[in-house]
């Protein structure tokens, strides 16, 4: 509730953005948005009106049903909601037409030639007419045309009924149509069901053959077609080959960069590609050049139906502001609401208009599933198709920005939305293969979901794509780094540490560390997504319940981790339920690191190890749970615990 109205002026701008941009012409095509006066109370009701003015959405129509009752009251009992709502629309220079009173009222306005009764009318406020309308006739003559003789005196030759019948005023808690009622609109309307059925509302149909069914069918044919109806498919994109990203999976060698950045290669790449170019829609809330996207400026130029009309103060510079009327970016300012909306009316265009668009909504991930979660869930419920980004992410990623911007749970937000895949990647070639596999399912597979990619701003190199890696990014996990084999001898101690996002290169540090300072073989698993991996869990868990005399399924994760020895260790830079959602299906001992807590202003290095995230503390986890396990002594922990100048007696970070 609530949210129809901004999706509604947002879905009416996209519709003139596919016509201006030439991919389709909507130029006859009206949005309708229909609420009640008591949803205009919602921020997002009221909060975009001016967007639809300033860029002239004359397709764009609100119908706002005033009935002055919210479900417990009246929506301004001291006030008047009508006047006031038109007040804001027009305001924001909107026409507006009310239509308040019936045509019961026709003969006494057209006595009211002194205006007194349109005056009664005005200073009545709306928790009087909520009496006027439920206490009857005789109520409604004393009181409100009461007030004045002249009034009174007006209505003197008018039953109560005729009175009562001025407004009635049906709440909320009606349900159903009182037998009276159901009597009174069967005769209005010439229903042919007798008085013996009516106290059960029967359905009525008339025959085929009727001059109302035909009406009804002629009327619906020159509207298009039945409603309502839902387009499944669009025409099927030919989505370039993963050798579109080549650069990407060969790796980036001694040079270092964040994948946002190697977000920006990708969206470079795919507005270039002949197929697809055109129908790629990037939309940023007033953050293109923090993401280093100011680069496409330029190149596809920024979407406004009055094209440019100034020349930007950094016109001299390569990468300027353009704006354009066919411009392909959405730059929406700074509105997370507003911009969600754009990329939900780009989602659904394959259901809507027919047309395969293919949005990368990118912002601040900390803005994100926190600020725009009802809308996020609606996307799923409409079966949108889409990428959205989030970018800086991390709780100890984007250093500096404190509690305001530090994310560590958006990844918990986003799981709660089932047709949303949610990855958290490391490198750019894990980014590539999970971007080209959402293209092939979502627009040329058409399958109804959406995905959710944080990226991160922190710098560093690369590496390939190990070989038969892909699989394993898709779904969830794969082996980055296997240990040295044991050797001859003495038995040495194994573990297998998982690493998510930014804080894989953590999990290698710490791999690195057991091995040089304690002997300690660990394998590292990137796990790009904990949120794919439980519910492929969930799934193998479901199928066995319901098939109990067949020989069980294994979830990915055991498939990965059975064959291996040791306890694990999983560490991502969000809260520890982000990981702890595989812990049914490890099977051993299992240890989850995370960042539980308010975001914090220092460099990476302190964040981590505050939130004890960091390779020593991923290292001292690993320890400890082989001290429990009896594959170690647990004096070796303590020597670890002083080696890496860990306090533990500091408090817990979440309570800090």
């Amino acid at each position: 509730m609530g949210l129809g109205p901004i999706m509604a002026i947002y879905q009416a701008r996209f519709m003139k953005y596919l016509h201006n941009r030439g991919l389709l012409d909507t130029s006859r095509r009206k949005v309708w948005a229909f609420m009640g006066d008591g949803e205009m109370d919602e921020p997002e009701a009221l909060g975009a009106i001016t967007l639809a003015s300033r860029e002239k959405l004359d397709n764009l129509v609100f119908v706002v049903n005033c009935n002055l009752q919210r479900l417990d009251g009246p929506v301004r009992g001291n006030g008047k909601i009508i006047q006031e709502l038109e007040a804001a629309f027009r305001g924001a220079q909107w026409n507006v037409l009310k239509v308040v009173w019936g045509s019961y009222w026709d003969p006494l306005l057209q006595l009211d030639t002194k205006g007194l009764l349109r005056r009664r009318m005005e200073e009545a406020v709306d928790g009087e007419y909520q009496n006027f309308k439920a206490k009857g006739g005789a109520y409604t003559r004393e009181y409100f045309f009461g007030k004045y003789p002249e009034l009174k005196k007006m209505v003197s030759n008018l039953s109560d009924e005729d009175i009562w019948r001025l407004g009635q005023n049906v709440t909320h808690q009606q349900k159903k149509m009182g037998e009276d009622a159901l009597k009174a609109f069967r005769d209005r309307f010439d229903i042919p069901i007798s008085d013996d059925e009516i106290a059960d509302a029967p359905f009525y149909r008339p025959p085929d053959d009727s001059p109302e069914i035909r009406y009804m069918r002629e009327r619906r044919e020159r509207l298009g077609g039945y409603l309502p109806r839902r387009r499944r498919k669009a025409a099927p994109c030919e989505i370039p080959g993963l050798t579109a990203f080549d650069a990407l999976l060969k790796g980036s060698g001694e040079r270092e960069m964040s994948t946002t950045m190697a977000f920006v290669r990708i969206l470079t790449a795919l507005t270039r590609d002949r197929n697809v170019g055109r129908f790629i829609v990037p939309i940023v809330p007033d953050e293109a050049r923090t993401f280093g996207m100011e680069g496409l400026f330029r190149q596809l130029g920024i979407y406004s139906d009055k094209g440019q009309l100034y020349v930007p103060q950094d016109a001299d510079q390569l990468m300027f502001y353009r704006e354009a009327r066919d411009g392909q970016i959405l730059e929406e300012g700074i509105t997370e609401a507003g911009a969600v909306s754009s990329w939900i009316a780009a989602a659904t265009a394959y259901s809507n208009h027919g047309i395969n668009m293919i949005p990368f909504y990118i912002f601040y991930s900390m803005f994100g599933f926190q600020r725009i979660g009802d809308l996020a869930w609606a996307a799923g419920d409409m079966q949108a198709r889409g990428f959205l980004v989030g970018g800086t992410a991390g709780r100890t990623t984007l250093a500096g920005e404190g509690l305001q911007h530090d994310d560590g749970h958006s990844h918990v937000l986003s799981s709660t939305i089932p047709n949303c895949a949610s990855y958290d990647p490391t490198f750019a070639f894990e980014l590539a293969v999970i971007v080209h596999d959402g293209l092939k399912r979502m627009f040329s597979e058409q399958e109804s979901r959406f995905y959710y990619l944080t990226v991160m701003n922190e710098n560093y190199p690369h590496p390939p794509m190990p070989a038969g890696s892909e699989e394993g990014i898709l779904k969830g996990l794969y082996l980055l780094r296997e240990g040295p084999p044991p050797g001859r001898g003495r038995k040495r101690p194994r573990v297998q540490i998982l690493g998510s996002g930014t804080i894989l290169r953590e999990a290698v540090a710490a791999a690195e560390l057991l091995e040089a300072d304690f002997r300690v073989i660990a394998d590292v698993w990137s796990a790009t997504s904990f949120t794919e991996l439980r519910r492929d869990g969930m799934a193998a868990e479901r199928w066995n319940r319901l098939h109990p005399t067949e020989r069980p399924r294994q979830s990915y994760v055991e498939r990965c981790l059975g064959p291996r020895k040791g306890p694990v260790v999983a560490a991502s830079d969000y809260m520890r339920l982000f990981a702890d959602q595989i812990r049914p299906w490890v099977g051993r001992r299992f240890v989850a690191l995370g960042t539980d807590g308010f975001g914090r202003s220092d460099g990476r290095a302190q964040l981590r190890a505050f939130f004890e995230v960091d390779r020593h503390h991923v290292a001292v986890a690993a320890l400890k749970a082989l001290a429990d396990e009896g594959e170690i002594d647990p004096r070796i922990v303590s020597d670890a615990i002083a080696k890496y100048r860990i306090d533990p007696e500091q408090p817990n970070p979440w309570e800090r």
